[in-house]
């Protein structure tokens, strides 16, 4: 099998997986594993943890440990940061766009990349540099559900996790566009409900998330 076909192979077991994928912010390393440990309980397993704070590759790293968890890291700008992801643990990575020096390195390394996307033109470089599976970034600013829709009459082959401003209101209207795997958003685990420790409302969050996948 060629890296094309078993990073698409991957990426539609890992978007797929639940509805919501959360996107995920950590400050403490402690908070890792009880975060993780109450999103995959709530039935979200695919947990992208983004490469934006000192603690995100250890927090990675913890949350491989969690039963059922599908750990993935965000925001990868480099083959640096891409590697060091790969060393920690991510099945996947996501980045919120794509440049040539990302697309080769994702071409010679098994773990996936889920390419970020906002217009035409990128959606049809992603394409040509062998990429179908893509975020649609920064969604909500980049005209939201109507505007994804456009584009996905246009590439009927590409498949798309938008990310950005999604809520638990607008989530359903995503995932109602056939071509929309699932969507990224943060609103299953509120930030004072993780500086509090809140896990039990972490929780029924990601259950109430999870069960937002519709009928195809």
């Amino acid at each position: 099998m060629n890296t094309e076909l078993l990073h698409n192979q991957i990426l539609d077991e890992v978007m797929g997986a639940a509805p919501v994928i959360p996107v995920i912010v950590i400050d403490r390393l402690e908070d890792a594993l009880p975060l993780a440990r109450a999103l995959v309980a709530g039935g979200l397993r695919v947990l992208e943890v983004t490469l934006r704070t000192p603690a995100a590759l250890g927090a990675l790293r913890a949350m491989c440990s969690v039963p059922g968890a599908i750990v993935g890291a965000g925001t990868v700008l480099d083959a640096a940061q891409y590697d060091a992801a790969i060393r920690a643990g991510a099945q996947f990575v996501v980045s919120p766009g794509l440049t040539e020096r990302l697309a080769m390195a994702a071409r010679q390394r098994l773990v996936p990349l889920l390419p970020g996307t906002a217009t035409a033109s990128e959606v049809m470089r992603a394409r040509e540099a062998g990429f179908t599976r893509l975020k649609f970034f920064p969604a909500e600013s980049a005209g939201g559900v109507g505007a994804l829709k456009s584009l996905c009459s246009v590439f009927r082959d590409v498949r798309f996790c938008p990310t950005g401003g999604i809520t638990a209101a607008s989530a359903r209207a995503y995932l109602a566009v056939p071509q929309i795997v699932c969507v990224g958003g943060s609103w299953p685990m509120p930030a004072e409900s993780i500086a509090s420790g809140d896990w039990s409302r972490i929780e029924a969050l990601a259950r109430e998330a999870s069960a937002l996948r519709l009928p195809r």
